[in-house]
């Protein structure tokens, strides 16, 4: 039986299928992790809240992951809370490569119910709540350990300061901040080393621009979150969609490709409970945009 060259296209696209393929970032001389990793968000309940409905499954898409050549997960105590960080624990303990898997961690938001998060930043909150992920987690100490949010309520130098504390106590190895500008990571950095950024950043929304670019010249990495959020781009007829056809990829994967292309230090994490669109996903390092697709892209979204 003859088979087709598109078939024979796929199973070699298949074979292939590590995120290795997406290059490495290095964050010391200890890690050098690759670019495409997993975000653990989406196994908890509706609203971030509560259990996954399978906690099997979601320990699965971890070990998968992990066979897949991820070696950098993102979670955070606030996703559950901490049933996330439970099943992050869950799937880690059979890994092969379990040494030579980074983990960030966020801390810095309090959860009241689904849909709920309310910043606290209080020094002694932040201090028991990194306590207590690692216990969860199973480590001695976080590998790198955002601020959730910036607490207006507590001064930045408190805050961070605290962060800094921790680290010099060898329970942190590198500081982050999430959703921050440029402004304020100047501002955290009279305090402490910021190693990492996590903003919202994808494809469609790149308003944060200026932070990826600062990131970068600061030897910063810059974690994307919701980096598959394709908004108006995607769709039948769309541009998205022709490139995507274009490439015989998927649109997801023309999205994490963007993402891989426009800064060395970006450093994505698509979240699923699926082991099909997990596949899918890392399958996006196989993707390299020409530069006429990338900028066509760019110039759509802003």
């Amino acid at each position: 039986m003859k088979v087709g060259s598109k078939l024979l296209r796929e199973v070699a696209f298949m074979a292939d299928l590590t995120a290795a393929n997406a290059g490495t970032y290095q964050f010391d001389d200890q890690f050098s992790i690759n670019r495409l990793g997993y975000g653990t968000m989406q196994l908890t309940g509706s609203g971030v809240w509560g259990p996954y409905k399978d906690p099997n499954q979601a320990v699965s898409v971890i070990q998968h992951a992990t066979e897949l050549g991820i070696n950098f997960f993102d979670t955070a105590d606030s996703y559950g809370p901490w049933f996330a960080d439970r099943y992050l624990a869950a799937g880690l303990k059979k890994a092969s490569n379990r040494d030579n898997i980074f983990i960030s961690d966020k801390v810095g938001q309090t959860r009241q119910g689904p849909g709920i998060w309310t910043p606290h930043g209080e020094p002694n909150y932040l201090r028991q709540q990194v306590g207590v992920s690692m216990m969860t987690l199973g480590i001695d100490h976080e590998d790198l350990l955002f601020l959730h949010r910036i607490d207006s309520h507590f001064p930045i130098a408190d805050q961070v300061g605290e962060l800094k504390k921790m680290q010099d106590e060898g329970k942190i190895k590198h500081i982050g901040l999430s959703q921050v500008s440029v402004d304020q990571i100047k501002e955290a950095q009279k305090y402490a080393k910021i190693d990492a950024v996590e903003n919202l950043y994808n494809v469609a929304d790149h308003k944060d621009d200026d932070v990826v670019d600062y990131a970068e010249s600061q030897h910063m990495a810059f974690v994307p979150w919701f980096p598959l959020n394709t908004g108006k781009l995607a769709g039948a007829d769309s541009p998205l969609s022709a490139i995507a056809n274009k490439y015989q990829v998927s649109e997801a994967q023309i999205a994490l490709a963007w993402l891989l292309k426009r800064s060395p230090n970006i450093l994505p994490i698509p979240g699923t409970s699926s082991i099909q669109h997990l596949e899918d996903n890392v399958a996006a390092a196989n993707v390299q945009l020409s530069d006429a697709d990338f900028d066509q892209l760019s110039h759509l979204s802003k």
